[in-house]
């Protein structure tokens, strides 16, 4: 990537209040026009919001894009849509024990709206709070409960596939518990035994460290600084490390950029919670200072990678480092991305969620490298080819990528590969990442996913 050492997030003011005016037109389309019977919009084909029968692990977004407007606009249409579809459709998440992704669901609805009330942006009622609190304890608790235990002393939140699942993913929905957390919940087993959702939280956080980010200490032949593994597999039975995994890379032993985005941004986000909490609260779980040095080496090397090695000179990365295409793309480091390539399709949700956790990292470490990085991708995604102007097209970034090895995204009928699609994360993030740059500004708060006290 080249890094614009002189962007500033003033100068990027009117690129991203621009993606929050399009994202409240294409919001209220979609809420129109989208039967809720057919689940949660996930990616869209020839510009029209589709699904895909996996888990609805993206209704969270859909409700979540237009509390981020409300959020900026003031405009209580986006909050009575936010709000109404939240207490609507949300409930069965709460208590969905069978995924991951409640970070990304509940926090996205009932988390927003908790932090709304807490900013003085939805007047102050008890109950109201109230219901969005208890929703948000509930969560922390379900997604608690689906752990597996190691071998090595710490265990892990399994992903959708099982038991012997750990997901680079689930870095970021550990949001949930954080949240729990400060909220003073617990979960409780049996005979009444109270589970602490910190220790699981700093006890996934290690596993993750270990298992899922590689740091080039030679664990296998492919390891280099900043390697993700979307998957880490153990033995159920022993709870014995087996071997990295992908679901939606290319290989296990290659890079799928998303994964790498999800711990980037959720290593990123858990250092900003972390030092907003009582340090001693860490004492029990090894100590505030081994939780931070875990969490800022994670984040700190797959910066470094994403900025050195997986993205073209605008900031945007290609599906998965090891995309076998990109062999006939020579030089694709020390170019502009072209998402209209006839090889291999670029992944603009990734660099949404990455460029969140380069500013996020930037401002902690107080190290430009990483915030102007941050400022740099999104000054691209800010505008075209990725930005979608065409009102006729439901989805908001364009050029986003979801299972490339299960062919699920579309492909157009001029072209060799996905291209020219949106989906509901990458929309969701975008949006996200103006609010975050909007908060930058002299005398605005920092954007976070928990409230200020």
């Amino acid at each position: 990537m080249r890094i614009d050492t002189r962007i500033t997030p003033e100068q990027l003011t009117l690129s991203a209040q621009r993606v929050i005016s399009l994202a409240a037109e294409k919001s209220l389309e979609l809420n129109k026009t989208w039967d809720a019977t057919h689940g949660a919009p996930v990616f869209t084909a020839e510009g029209k919001y589709t699904t895909r029968g996996w888990t609805q692990w993206t209704h969270g977004f859909q409700f979540g894009i237009p509390l981020l407007v409300y959020e900026v606009t003031d405009q209580p249409e986006f909050l009575a849509i936010g709000r109404h579809k939240t207490l609507e459709h949300m409930p069965v998440h709460l208590t969905h024990r069978g995924v991951h992704d409640h970070g990304f669901n509940i926090v996205s609805t009932y988390g927003a709206l908790a932090r709304l009330m807490h900013k003085g942006l939805i007047p102050f009622n008890e109950w109201e709070l109230a219901t969005y609190q208890t929703a948000l304890k509930v969560s922390a608790a379900v997604q608690a409960m689906r752990w597996s235990e190691t071998a090595y002393g710490h265990g892990y939140i399994y992903s959708f596939n099982g038991p012997q699942s750990l997901f680079c993913d689930t870095l970021r929905t550990l949001r949930s518990l954080a949240l729990g957390h400060g909220l003073g919940h617990r979960l409780h087993s049996e005979r009444d035994a109270e589970i602490s959702l910190l220790d699981r939280l700093v006890q996934h956080i290690r596993t993750t460290a270990r298992f899922n980010v590689f740091f080039g200490d030679g664990r296998d032949i492919y390891d280099h600084p900043g390697r993700v593994a979307h998957e880490s597999i153990f033995n159920p039975a022993d709870g014995c490390y087996r071997c990295p995994s992908s679901q939606q890379g290319y290989s296990p032993f290659t890079t799928w950029t998303r994964g790498l985005a999800w711990i980037l941004c959720g290593s990123a986000e858990l250092l900003e919670w972390i030092e907003s909490r009582p340090s001693g609260e860490f004492d029990p779980y090894g100590g505030l200072e081994e939780i931070r040095h875990l969490l800022r080496r994670m984040a700190k090397v797959t910066a470094d990678y994403y900025i050195d090695g997986l993205t073209a000179l605008d900031g945007i990365p290609f599906w998965d480092d090891g995309a076998p295409g990109l062999v006939y793309l020579e030089g694709w480091r020390d170019k502009n991305s072209v998402p209209e390539n006839p090889w291999e399709p670029v992944d603009s949700s990734a660099a949404a969620i990455s460029a969140q956790g380069l500013i996020r990292l930037g401002l902690l470490l107080k190290e430009d490298r990483y915030l102007q990085a941050g400022l740099t991708a999104a000054q691209t995604l800010f505008a075209e080819p990725y930005l979608c102007t065409n009102s006729s097209h439901q989805g908001l970034l364009l050029h986003s990528v979801y299972h490339r090895p299960n062919g699920w995204d579309h492909i157009p009928a001029n072209s060799k590969i996905p291209q020219g699609e949106s989906s509901m994360w990458g929309d969701y993030h975008l949006v996200e990442l103006s609010v975050l740059i909007l908060s930058l500004h002299p005398g605005s708060k920092l954007y976070c996913f928990f409230p200020d006290e």
